[in-house]
């Protein structure tokens, strides 16, 4: 029996698709105005690749990217293709960098991604950006480590809005999966790190997208972070599923501009903190 969360199993292209995020990201960086490898924080792990939009477009608008890959795979120079849609609408695209699993534990990933808006939120005015305007997305594990920006606990106003796709949300599951043998999950990471754990205020515009190709998982996921969201953040939470998308696909599709991924993501970073999420339209 296929293991629901082995994507490999489940999407026959997946190595069409990762290589094609690489060469993607190869034209990427090579056309748009960037700053590369910039130091969020004190490990090598911890740096974000820049990318700025065209003088005319930009809006002071920012937007941090956290990619996914099971905790244990891939990097930010796989994902550079993303900001191909983000600096297209006027923002600058940050695209994130952390440590990977089992060198090092999920507390550390967590640690690092705040690590990383905290950076952008203290620094970003020096490359034309505004703070107060900072979304957020992540795909797949990005969206667990993204969902952990929201919380409760985040600083007051400190993040407008988010694209979540394909999460992850309650981790428990993966401790029977082929996840096992290779990053290990303990019983207190399940505990810790599990955005269905955690408590959510009204705040940010939040939506969640998954494929409509996805395995069951995945959507059953997205409902139920989805309801535990809404006993908080009512109407400001968005939940769509993408039509003929898989959970390689849907990635692919928010780097492309005018795909319903790409245009959920430029709602959300052109929309402000003042818009309900239940303008989103692409069902």
């Amino acid at each position: 029996m296929a293991d629901p969360f082995r994507t490999r199993d489940v999407v026959p292209d997946f190595d069409r698709h990762v290589a094609a995020y690489a060469a993607r990201s190869l034209i990427t960086r090579a056309r748009l105005p960037m700053h590369a490898d910039i130091a969020y924080g004190p490990s090598p792990a911890e740096c974000l690749d820049l990318f700025l939009p065209p003088s005319h477009l930009a809006t002071g608008a920012v937007h941090m990217f956290i990619h996914g890959g099971y905790w244990r795979m891939f990097a930010k120079e796989d994902f550079s293709f993303v900001a191909e849609t983000v600096t297209g609408a006027g923002a600058i695209a940050v695209i994130v960098d952390y440590a990977l699993m089992p060198a090092v534990r999920m507390a550390t990933l967590v640690a690092q991604v705040r690590r990383a808006r905290d950076w952008i939120a203290a620094h970003i005015g020096a490359y034309g950006g505004d703070a107060s305007r900072l979304t957020i997305s992540g795909h797949s594990a990005g969206a667990q480590l993204g969902a952990l920006l929201l919380d409760a606990s985040a600083p007051a106003g400190s993040i407008a809005g988010a694209v979540l796709l394909s999460g992850i949300y309650d981790l428990a599951p993966l401790q029977g999966s082929f996840l096992r043998e290779l990053i290990g999950l303990t019983d207190q990471e399940i505990r810790d790190f599990s955005p269905l754990a955690r408590h959510y205020t009204a705040g940010a515009n939040i939506r969640l997208l998954v494929g409509e190709l996805e395995t069951a998982p995945f959507h059953q996921q997205m409902n139920a972070f989805g309801a535990h969201l809404a006993i908080a953040a009512g109407s400001r939470v968005c939940q769509r599923t993408l039509p003929g998308a898989d959970h390689m696909s849907i990635m692919a599709d928010l780097g492309t501009p005018g795909t319903q991924a790409a245009r959920h993501l430029v709602e959300c970073l052109t929309a402000g903190p003042g818009v309900p999420a239940n303008a989103c339209d692409h069902s």
